[in-house]
């Protein structure tokens, strides 16, 4: 088979066994069905498909043979060389490492369908028993006025730590270690540092301890303010999220129903230029019994040029978990359509020849992939992007003494915000390296805690580590640092368009240029590259520890300085984020934009207010 017929087969073979998986990872994780045997299957194929060393010779075969031609294709190049890339990120060269990662996704399957069978409860406002997802939970600690209910939201997650601990993780995380070892590291964090972020846990601890140095005082200081002023019992794990937020984000909510989310994310991405390549978007946003809990993005049909040189957009599914009557929604729900959108602008626009440049996993690096989706929901924090869409069921504009207020209530705890990523892995980095001998659930449970107290300076954190689902995923495990890295880079991509611009909100400069710099290439480049391609200068977490030690004052300041800016603007007209988007609530759908993306938001908003009532 010449070059170029191999490369067309792996693009061709890849997908089949791609879309198949991501199809069913889809249906399984929303609920719509309980095959989990066939996804476990479809999982294991594509496994076997990326794992495959075999086809790294064969490859570099065909690049030889190429380099020595005189008119060599330099796009079939680029393509086969973006095809190594991916074999020599995920490839397990031993028929035993293949079958220890067959066996893994086994177990984890069954954990997953045994995960989708736990309910969770905590006791609501009228005393009742009420089931509950970790979305509702979540929103209920930070944002519940009743101290009883928060406690038993609270009490909630700490019993699925246990649940998980006694059903499976602890085994889980000696066959990571097993699979890991097998392939040369030392333990499955190591594995997953090198393959996600082609770093060492040394390297990459070499960042997070700055980071922590930096911001080490601020939080500190910011938790014994808050318990000098409100009793120690403040700093409680189900108190203390709600002692520096929950009024602010009672204030903020009638000015963010979610009834109206899907309409300001689609206004403000448009007034962003940002343009999805005629992608096709399926967004199920609505919390549900035997959903999965947590957002997500994923790409069941990557955007590439085929071989004839004609465009295949995206197909984009992303997910939220929203329960439009509960105080706290509509301002989590739109940050999760601005987050997840983020996702799927940037897999929406990958503009290569191959599906392997647009996919999420190794060589993609995840701090990569997240610093598009949290660059897009940073604005959401912007004074000018509230004063400009944030209003009520009445059409008034959120007045400035509540954005003073988010401020003063939010920015001493910033530093708080960006540990509660870094403590994850801190917490999996000593999990991973411990004598496995000495794992048992009071053991794990003990080193929770004490991370928890060493990094977010609580004795146990408003959302305790082993209710992450993250940690449970191989693919998200030992991973979450990479939120952290992105948003080391968002802040430095936020300066730049600050310095160059003077604004962000509504600028339609900024959606071509993070086409051009962020997603065009896709994993092709590395991330440090991309931040080198936009700004002019590498990697730097400079920017972010800079903003956790503003002080409120000076957040405040600037935030006028916005606000005033942005009246003097001209708002624009949005343009078509030139996409075909589908709302759908499990197996039905309820709103699509065919005729407009008016008429797709009128549908939205009828369905929601009909359902949940005018508040949502």
């Amino acid at each position: 088979m010449n070059p170029q017929d191999y490369f067309n087969q792996l693009n061709d073979d890849y997908l089949v066994l791609h879309c198949r998986k991501e199809d069913l990872f889809w249906s399984t994780y929303m609920g719509t069905s309980d095959d989990t045997d066939g996804f476990a299957k479809a999982e294991a194929q594509l496994s076997e498909f990326v794992s495959n060393p075999e086809r790294i010779d064969v490859i570099r075969g065909h690049l030889w043979t190429l380099e020595k031609q005189a008119q060599s294709d330099n796009a079939l190049i680029a393509g086969l060389q973006g095809w190594l890339a991916f074999f020599e990120a995920n490839a397990i060269e031993s028929e035993a490492g293949r079958q220890q990662m067959a066996d893994l996704i086994h177990s984890e399957s069954e954990l997953f369908a045994k995960r989708q069978q736990y309910l969770m409860y905590f006791q609501n406002n009228d005393g009742e028993r009420q089931q509950a997802s970790l979305s509702v939970l979540g929103a209920t600690v930070r944002a519940n006025d009743n101290e009883n209910v928060r406690q038993s939201a609270h009490q909630a997650f700490l019993d699925l730590e246990q649940w998980v601990l006694n059903n499976g993780y602890i085994e889980l995380v000696k066959q990571r270690n097993a699979f890991a070892r097998q392939q040369g590291f030392r333990n499955f964090f190591d594995y997953k540092v090198n393959k996600t972020e082609q770093m060492t846990p040394e390297q990459l601890f070499h960042i997070l301890d700055d980071f922590e140095l930096r911001t080490r005082d601020r939080n500190a200081e910011s938790i014994a303010q808050l318990a000098k002023q409100k009793g120690d019992s403040a700093i409680a794990g189900h108190n203390f999220s709600y002692m520096y937020s929950g009024d602010a984000a009672r204030q903020l909510d009638p000015y963010l129903p979610f009834s109206k989310s899907l309409r300001r994310w689609i206004e403000s991405f448009g007034r962003l230029n940002i343009d999805y390549s005629n992608a096709d978007l399926t967004l199920d946003l609505l919390d549900r019994s035997g959903k999965y809990q947590n957002g997500f993005c994923h790409g069941p049909m990557p955007s590439f040029y085929k071989a004839d040189g004609s465009w295949q957009p995206g197909k984009i599914n992303f997910t939220s978990n929203a329960k439009p009557d509960q105080v706290g929604s509509g301002s989590d729900g739109i940050k999760t359509l601005f987050h997840e959108g983020g996702h799927a602008a940037h897999f929406a626009n990958v503009k290569l020849n191959s599906p392997c440049f647009s996919q999420e996993f190794a060589p993609t690096s995840m701090a990569y992939a997240e610093t598009q989706s949290m660059f897009c929901d940073s604005l959401l924090n912007d004074a000018d992007w509230l004063k400009r869409y944030a209003y009520n069921a009445q059409g008034e504009v959120i007045p400035d003494n509540v954005i003073q207020a988010l401020i003063d209530a939010k920015q001493p705890f910033k530093a708080f915000q960006e540990r509660s990523i870094l403590v994850v892995p801190y917490f999996e980095w000593a999990l991973y390296s411990s004598d496995e001998s000495s794992l048992t659930a009071e053991a794990i449970t003990q080193l929770a805690r004490e991370t928890e107290q060493r990094i977010l300076g609580l004795s146990v954190s408003p959302r305790p580590l082993l209710a992450i689902p993250h940690l449970l995923s191989q693919e998200a495990a030992c991973s979450y640092q990479g939120y952290l890295l992105a948003h080391m880079a968002v802040y430095q991509t936020r300066a730049y368009f600050t310095e160059k611009f003077g604004y962000l909100t509504d600028n339609p400069k900024i959606g071509p240029l993070l086409a051009e710099h962020y997603w065009r290439t896709g994993n092709s480049v590395s991330h440090d590259a991309t931040l080198c391609s936009l700004t002019g200068e590498g990697f730097s977490a400079e920017y972010l520890a800079n903003e956790c030690n503003k002080t409120s004052a000076q957040a405040w300041q600037l935030a006028q300085q916005k606000i005033s800016a942005a009246m003097s603007r001209e708002q624009l007209a949005p343009v078509s984020l030139n996409a075909s988007i589908c709302i759908v609530d499990g197996a039905e759908s309820f709103a699509d934009n065919k005729l407009s993306d008016n008429t797709l938001c009128e549908q939205f908003e009828h369905y929601i207010t009909a359902r949940y009532g005018d508040n949502s």
